[in-house]
This record gives structure tokens, C-alpha cells and sequence, in this order.
């Protein structure tokens, strides 16, 4: 394959479902339900009608508790994947549907179907965002709650792929089955697979995660890596290390696609913008979301401090158990002195400080400003592409798609129709060769 030159390269939109996190702006008159169909219908139409490639669900597998009891900031209900993508696949057309589906608390077989299934229903558009997780907690709703060390989740995850390519793979391109066997370190099954070769041949698979192991992972089994980085330089040294993992696995660079998850910040001027931003990342921390952030990192009760004061002047002490279903962060202490420094340095509050060391919104501006952003980040080789991740649900893109996607294809660096039926087309990846 011959990698694309930069001056030439399309840009890859995805559109990401905000769902249960502290993140999305429950407060504002425009937010609707999380667990209703027709938010999901209404976001993945707009999504379409922006001609995107995919539309994307995360998954939650337990509800997150602190100090032993039920979150109430971010619980609205976590709906599975897959099922309201079946839904979605009969009032859509062309944009993908991309599910997040567990590698460690699923089975091959099973997701297998399912995700054929899918991509049989939506002629060719299902992707697989494989997630792995060494969480006991999340694995005590499961049967072997908590078995998996960590450094095996990813070996697991890998073993996952390839039976669920093989099982794929057990029907012939004209449609005759035969009988599958896998023996391995993690999954010893045998039999015969009851749905015919899809579309596309196989989902496309989409892997999220910053990690070497996870950029490793990614390298050898994805089409897509969902990922997150702020600046273009660290968007550049990301996409250099990973695309430069291919070759060994006798990959083109093409092959991967590199889409980080962004938020968009649209105003009039540059100013408005700007005051925009500012605004809903206020309204995303809140003065109880502050605390919790700093009780996650300190890994104590700080319900006694005042959100609007000074931080507390003694090391965390971290509690695991004070946290349950949140990714753990890094070193506390260099962080916690990190947040300290900040505060100090600019007079900020803990609500202030949380406000300006959390921010996740990565292009604020103009319509004509942010469209000239993603066409930089792109041709300059630090992505692919970009999945919006809004900050309302349901109508959270409808500013971009109204008033972005034109420029970005009048600039000639977006589709203007959808030109293949599979997400396979729209991403520009090849059909993959049938394992008979």
C-alpha cells in the first residue's frame, strides 16, 4: 500500500455518545436523556448528516461508587452497546456504528456473533472498540470477578481478536461454513460458527488507550486507535511512535488510523469563544466535582474543604477503595504538587485550579479558526482524524456540522458524499484478506 502523501490526506471525523461522566453538562436546559433512544437516534443522525465515518458508544460494566455508595454526580444508567446500535442501524444509512465491548469479561464466540450480526444488519458498517480491564471491582458482576492479573489483560485482549478473526474467518467468501478449532494460553474452543462471512469481511476494530502496551496492541491488531493527547507536538510524537510499531507486524502506515478524542468550542469571535469555553468548563466542575477530584487524588474524605479555598497541605494518602470504577491516576504525590504549584503560582481555588489542570477542550475558536486547527493536526502528521466528543446530549454537534464541515470541505480536506457503503470504505481501509 502507498501511504498518502499529508498534502493530500482527508480528514476522519467519528462522533462519540458523552454518556455517564462528569463531563457532560447535566444542568443545562438542552441536555436530554442519556438512556432514551431518541438521543442516540438524534446524535447519530446529525453525525450522519455530517458524513462522518462512525458514530461511537463507550460501555460501562458498574455503576462507580465513592465512599461506599453509588456516585450520584454521573449515574443516568449505562444501556449496552451493541443493542442500541441494532436499533441504530435501522434508521441510519451510511455512518458506522462502533460498539465498546470488554475483552476481559466477554467471550469470543459469543461477541463474535453479535459483532456479525451487527455488521450483516447495517450492510458492512460495525466496529469493535476493544477495552480491556485488571478491575476486581467491575469483575465482581461477573462469574470470574477479579481472576485476571493485569499484566495478562492485554495477552487476553490479543488471543480475544484472533479467535473472534478466526471465527469470522470460518465461513468461506461464497458462504459455506466450516468447523473452527483455537487452541490457546487463554481460550480452548472448538466448533462451528452459525453466522456467514459479513460485508466487510470483519468489523473493524478500534483499540483505546495511551499505554506502551496499548500502542503495542494497537500496532499489531487495530484499524483505529482511539486516543487522547493536547498539543500538536505531543499529537506528533504520539503518531510517530505508534505508526512507527507497524512495520514489524508487516503493517503499512495507512493501515492504523489515529484518531484522538477532541471537544469543539465554537463562537462568533475568538473572544466569544473563548467566554464559552470558559462557561462550560464551569458548569463541568462544579463545586462537588472539584472535591471529588481532589478526594480521588488525595484518596481521602475532603468533604470539609471549601471548593472556593486553598488545597490541603499534606501529601494524598491514597485509598483504593475510597474510588470505585474510575481509572486510578498516575503518581499521586508528584501530581497533588503538580495542582499545589499551579494554585500557587496563579492564586487559583481548588475549583479554579481543577477548572485549568482538567480542561478538555482542545479547539476553541471561530468556525474558520478550529476548521484550519483540525487541517493542521492532520496534514502535519500528528492524526488521522478526530472523534468530537460533545458536551450535551443530544445536540451537542449540531454547531460543528452546521458551520465547520463546510469550510473543512470547502477546504478540500473532507468528503462531500459518502463514496462506499462499509465503514471499511469510509475509512479508507482495505478489505481484509480471507484466513481460510
Amino acid at each position: 500500500m502507498t501511504v498518502r502523501s499529508s498534502a493530500r490526506r482527508q480528514i476522519h471525523l467519528a462522533a462519540h455518545f458523552p454518556g455517564v461522566n462528569s463531563t457532560t453538562v447535566w444542568a443545562d436546559p438542552r441536555s436530554r436523556s442519556q438512556i432514551a433512544f431518541s438521543s442516540f437516534e438524534q446524535l447519530a443522525r446529525t453525525a450522519e448528516r455530517g458524513l462522518f465515518d462512525f458514530f461511537f458508544l463507550a460501555e460501562g460494566l458498574r455503576l462507580r461508587e465513592h465512599k461506599g455508595r453509588i456516585h450520584d454526580l454521573d449515574v443516568v444508567g449505562r444501556p449496552e452497546s451493541l443493542t442500541v446500535l441494532n436499533a441504530l442501524a435501522a434508521v441510519t444509512e451510511r455512518i458506522g456504528l462502533a460498539a465498546t465491548v470488554d475483552a476481559t469479561f466477554n467471550e469470543p464466540y459469543e461477541l463474535a456473533r453479535r459483532l456479525a450480526t451487527l455488521d450483516h444488519l447495517s450492510g458492512g458498517r460495525a466496529a469493535w472498540n476493544v477495552v480491556t480491564s485488571s478491575d476486581a471491582f467491575t469483575g465482581e458482576n461477573f462469574r470470574r470477578g477479579g481472576y485476571l492479573d493485569r499484566a495478562d489483560r492485554y495477552t487476553r485482549a490479543a488471543e480475544f481478536v484472533d479467535v473472534a478473526r478466526e471465527l469470522w474467518d470460518s465461513w468461506t467468501p461464497d458462504g459455506l461454513p466450516r468447523p473452527f478449532a483455537h487452541r490457546g494460553q487463554h481460550f480452548d474452543i472448538a466448533g462451528e460458527f452459525t453466522v456467514p462471512r459479513s460485508p466487510q469481511g470483519h468489523p473493524v476494530v478500534i483499540q483505546a488507550g495511551d499505554s506502551g502496551e496499548g500502542r503495542e496492541f494497537a500496532a499489531r491488531t487495530a484499524d483505529v486507535i482511539f486516543t487522547r493527547h493536547g498539543t500538536l507536538e505531543d499529537g506528533r510524537a504520539f503518531y510517530a511512535d505508534v505508526k512507527g510499531r507497524l512495520a514489524k507486524y508487516g503493517r503499512d502506515p495507512d493501515d492504523l488510523k489515529i484518531m484522538p478524542g477532541v471537544s469543539v468550542v465554537l463562537g462568533d469571535t475568538a473572544a466569544e469563544a473563548q467566554e464559552r469555553a470558559a462557561e462550560i468548563r464551569r458548569q463541568q466542575v462544579s463545586p462537588q466535582n472539584a472535591i471529588l477530584a481532589l478526594e480521588q487524588l488525595w484518596g481521602t474524605d475532603l468533604s470539609s474543604y471549601d471548593p472556593d479555598g486553598p488545597f490541603p497541605d499534606f501529601d494524598p494518602v491514597p485509598d483504593p477503595t475510597l474510588t470505585q470504577g474510575r481509572t486510578r491516576r498516575g503518581d499521586s504525590v508528584a501530581l497533588a504538587e503538580k495542582w499545589r504549584s499551579l494554585s500557587r503560582d496563579k492564586g487559583l481555588s481548588i475549583r479554579q485550579t481543577v477548572i485549568e489542570a482538567s480542561a478538555r477542550q482542545s479547539f476553541i475558536g471561530t468556525p474558520e479558526a478550529v476548521a484550519a486547527d483540525l487541517k493542521t493536526f492532520v496534514r502535519q502528521d500528528a492524526a488521522d482524524g478526530f472523534v468530537l466528543v460533545p458536551h450535551l446530549t443530544p445536540g451537542g454537534l449540531d454547531e460543528f456540522v452546521d458551520r465547520v464541515v463546510p469550510l473543512l470541505q470547502e477546504r478540500r480536506v473532507f468528503r462531500t458524499e459518502y463514496r462506499g457503503t462499509t465503514l471499511r470504505s469510509h475509512l479508507g481501509l482495505p478489505d481484509p484478506a480471507w484466513q481460510g
